[in-house]
């Protein structure tokens, strides 16, 4: 999660959902999102910190940033399992109180959905990323079959799903939004998560680095 209002009854069924069956078949593609990354790592939208146990040991520094204040108090208690520094903040993706190009690398997981200016996001992950730094991502993304991408259009319109899912829209041509910011994507693929008449399909995996 990445908006900066408060869903109190969202994010506890997210945090439910993420912790249960749903981490297990996570926990391969978290494993594989950030791995052999090193050095500082900016997460944006930790959530409940469920992804702290992924990191590789190169990473020597996590800096961690989640709105939601429920989501961030668990996400501080994850912290303090982890072999290396975790520091957990509140912050949103469109304004990171970070200086220039002072991390390594940035990771979104299930983010990008839910920030209210996906352009003004990802400007900031390019702005405090150095010169080459990686961006990893796992997003869901606008259906290319017009059956369900009318169906998601019409949740996003109405306001329906942003209402139910805090602030997630789930239409969003979100790899589109990372090719035209100051990103280069190296590689992406759809991964297989949920059942497939959700609007939350297609989710893709995927690397790209600051131009």
């Amino acid at each position: 999660m990445a908006a900066r209002a408060e869903h109190p009854v969202f994010a506890r069924f997210f945090h439910l959902l993420f912790s249960g069956p749903a981490q297990r078949q996570l926990a391969p593609v978290r494993s594989e999102l950030v791995a052999s990354l090193s050095g500082t790592v900016l997460e944006v939208g930790a959530g409940s910190g469920l992804s702290f146990q992924h990191y590789p040991p190169g990473v020597q520094e996590l800096i961690a940033f989640e709105p939601e204040p429920y989501l961030r108090a668990k996400a501080v208690r994850a912290s303090s399992d982890a072999s290396f520094p975790i520091t957990v903040r509140d912050g949103s993706a469109e304004s990171l109180p970070l200086e220039d190009d002072s991390v390594d690398a940035a990771v979104v997981s299930l983010v990008l959905c839910s920030v209210q200016d996906l352009d003004g996001a990802l400007s900031e992950l390019s702005r405090v990323l150095r010169p080459g730094g990686q961006l990893r991502f796992l997003e869901h993304v606008r259906s290319p079959g017009s059956r369900m991408q009318r169906a998601q259009l019409i949740l996003d319109r109405s306001g329906i799903w942003p209402t139910l899912a805090g602030g997630c829209h789930c239409s969003r041509e979100t790899v589109q939004a990372i090719q035209q910011a100051s990103f280069a994507i190296e590689q992406s693929r759809i991964v297989a998560l949920g059942p497939a008449w959700m609007p939350t399909n297609p989710v893709v995996i995927g690397r790209a680095h600051r131009r």
